[in-house]
């Protein structure tokens, strides 16, 4: 089982031009299982590379056997137009639930207005097992709301983790009460905007909230004591100064044992983010 998580940028090259099909033909050559994407926009003429296509339409129809989830937090109308920016997921493997949360967004004097963010979660039936996926795209400019945003990540990783204990599915439910059940196994990927130092980092994976399962740095837990590859900084893009990490697979304790391989795919320059790879053996 293959997951890529990528921030895409809209898709726009260090030149300004947006290819969108240099992002497709990258993915395809990866071949994954289920594609994890941040920073997709539709209708956005005013972003780098005037981004006026729907991407996420493009980006469904080119992997027609893949099932969308798409979530934009960002959601401006102009002329009654939606102008979408967000996340998209999209999975070979039989979705059988999604949850589209929104993160905290507090006022914070101190930094730029940023932008709303969110987080989808799916629930998959995997080889083997079912497991929940998460990806998100964290804030970057203010501290404040990305703490926010890493405490509320951990509130719905305890939540699901205590409907796992109590909560099954039965054939006499009525349809939307069968959404309860999700599992406590998990994967989040994404752009967390935080580096593997930082407060927050050290925060997402302390100890489990209510008795959750903690979550595991994927990249960590493959290669101990190897220096992390960065995910950022590379092909001359202005941002950011240097080489650094900002995007992950975290998963939970069970999961961390089913590890194959984590790695980053640092030889595009589609983006000015890299393209991160999670292998997983099947469940049992």
């Amino acid at each position: 089982m293959r997951v890529v998580s990528w921030n895409i940028h809209w898709g726009c090259g260090k030149d300004g031009r947006i290819r969108i099909h240099a992002i497709i033909d990258v993915l395809r050559k990866l071949n994954p299982d289920i594609i994890c994407l941040q920073e997709v926009a539709a209708n956005h003429p005013e972003l780098e590379g005037s981004a006026t296509a729907n991407q996420f339409k493009q980006l469904a129809g080119a992997f027609g056997g893949f099932h969308p989830v798409e979530h934009a937090p960002s959601e401006i109308y102009r002329n009654n137009v939606p102008r979408l920016f967000g996340n998209l997921i999209l999975s070979k493997y039989r979705i059988t639930q999604a949850h589209r949360h929104l993160l905290p967004w507090p006022a914070d004097p101190d930094s730029p207005p940023g932008m709303p963010r969110g987080a989808i979660e799916v629930v998959l039936d995997t080889p083997g097992s079912k497991l929940r996926l998460v990806t998100t795209h964290l804030e970057y400019h203010s501290p404040l709301q990305r703490s926010a945003q890493v405490r509320r990540l951990r509130e719905l990783h305890a939540e699901a983790s205590a409907r796992a204990r109590i909560f099954a599915a039965h054939a006499d439910m009525d349809a939307p009460y069968q959404l309860g059940e999700r599992p406590a196994s998990a994967i989040y990927c994404g752009d967390f905007n935080m580096a593997p130092g930082d407060a927050d980092y050290g925060a997402l994976l302390a100890p489990g909230l209510d008795g959750a399962p903690a979550l595991v740095d994927a990249w960590t837990a493959q290669h101990p004591g190897r220096v992390r590859a960065p995910t950022t900084g590379l092909h001359g893009y202005p941002w950011p100064d240097k080489p650094d990490c900002y995007d992950y697979f975290f998963v939970t304790e069970d999961l961390a044992r089913r590890v194959a391989a984590v790695e980053v795919q640092s030889e595009t320059a589609a983006s000015d983010h890299q393209p991160v790879v999670l292998d997983l053996v099947p469940g049992t």
